[in-house]
């Protein structure tokens, strides 16, 4: 059985156990599936225990594989533009459609506290009070971006990777314009953590149907359907949106920049697009998207190199969406008020957290910490996660199938702009 049936068939599972133990004659099940839930929050801190190392090859190999930034030239200078252009598209349309579905606002006050409480009980120890911190200012955002101490910054817990990050992107950005055995044995180092990386992931994401069945049964044996209807609307959003995202970003991009139909395109790459939602990987995907956008979209071999590679570490429009529908689900369900300093930390973090991922199942529900950290959940972001990972599985499929279209469509679109599209 496939690894995403297996997390259905949890989640299932635990939905029909929780239901049944709400039975007054099932107050002992009841009873064992509250006890048996901390086994669930091990996954989440095993999850949370990749988001430093992971964060930290990614980001350092993805820069330093775009080359000398001195010379990148037109082509570079065009790639890096879409890159970032779409990426932040991406964080928007997120924001504004999980703000027109009111997603997350659907908990009573009385289930909102309780959440809560319980929350910070579990994840934290500390009372609830104390954890309703206020969300950290737009101005507070920009300046804690320059890092000063970065390892301690990241060091808190996982807490603020932004700091982290940018570091490594300076670093990444030496190495572009450095030669040498010494850059070669860094390089291959970085390479050697992202792919520790993701093999430790990969051994999470086999615990992630016993994870999820024991949260999902822990939270319906507590809350009843009412958090898991909420749950549902929450993927809902999230597929909306990245259709959205499609609909209103790609594909217009794709007719006008690109100048490619969108029948001809989704024929060419039709194999792409269905190995990257089977397998919910952009690295994965990349070799047969390769083969694709050469022999049958007829880009260039140079351009296809050059652009393809780098955006299934760095271009992840789909990850963005995602993290943005996250970022609003949750601070909703809390009640956080999403005012628009929110909503502007929002955007930019789940831009720059969207480049800090992996092209590999998973990655996007560890990074997404990044943004619930800066919007100011602080502590209650590890179970936020909690919450979100029990349906991440067949929405990272989904967002897996937008990331790959957005490469695909922004190497069209630049061989378009060189005049070397056939």
């Amino acid at each position: 059985m496939r690894l995403e049936r297996k997390i259905l068939f949890g989640f299932a599972a635990g939905v029909a156990i929780g239901i049944v133990s709400r039975w007054p004659a099932a107050s002992s099940l009841q009873q064992a599936l509250i006890a048996i839930e901390p086994l669930g929050t091990v996954f989440i801190r095993l999850i949370t225990m990749v988001v430093v190392p992971l964060v930290i090859g990614s980001v350092f190999v993805g820069v330093a594989s775009l080359g000398d930034v001195r010379s990148l030239g037109r082509v570079g200078g065009k790639t890096l533009l879409y890159f970032l252009g779409t990426t932040l598209a991406a964080a928007i349309v997120g924001l504004i459609v999980a703000r027109a579905a009111h997603v997350g606002e659907g908990l009573s006050p009385a289930d909102r506290d309780a959440l809560v409480s319980r929350i910070a009980d579990q994840f934290v120890g500390l009372n609830a009070t104390a954890q309703a911190a206020a969300a950290p200012t737009l101005v507070q955002t920009l300046v804690n971006m320059v890092p000063q101490n970065p390892f301690a910054s990241a060091a808190q817990g996982g807490g603020d990777l932004l700091p982290l990050i940018i570091a490594v992107c300076i670093f990444g950005a030496a190495a572009t314009v450095t030669r040498g055995d010494g850059r070669d044995t860094v390089v291959r180092f970085f390479t050697g953590v992202t792919d520790l990386s993701m093999v430790v992931i990969g051994w999470l994401m086999r615990l992630a149907p016993a994870a999820v069945f024991v949260l999902i049964a822990a939270t319906v044996a507590r809350s009843g359907l009412t958090l898991l209807t909420q749950l549902l609307a929450f993927s809902l959003v999230v597929v909306v949106a990245l259709a959205m995202h499609v609909l209103v970003v790609l594909l217009p991009a794709l007719r006008v920049g690109a100048r490619l139909g969108v029948r001809e395109f989704v024929r060419s790459v039709s194999d792409a697009l269905l190995l990257a939602f089977s397998t919910a990987s952009s690295n994965a995907t990349l070799p047969v998207s390769m083969a694709a956008a050469r022999e049958r979209l007829g880009i260039p071999a140079d351009i296809v190199s050059f652009v393809l590679p780098p955006g299934a570490s760095l271009n992840k429009n789909g990850a963005a969406v995602y993290k943005a529908v996250a970022a609003v689900f949750l601070a909703q369900l809390y009640g956080m008020p999403v005012n628009g300093t929110v909503m502007a930390t929002i955007v930019l973090m789940c831009t720059v957290a969207a480049f800090a991922g992996a092209g590999v199942p998973g990655s996007s529900l560890v990074t997404t910490l990044i943004v619930l950290n800066a919007i100011g959940l602080g502590p209650r972001a590890a179970a936020g996660i909690a919450l979100v990972a029990a349906v991440d599985r067949p929405l990272d499929m989904c967002r897996s199938t937008v990331n790959t279209i957005g490469n695909l469509v922004g190497a069209a679109w630049i061989a378009r702009s060189e005049g070397r599209l056939a």
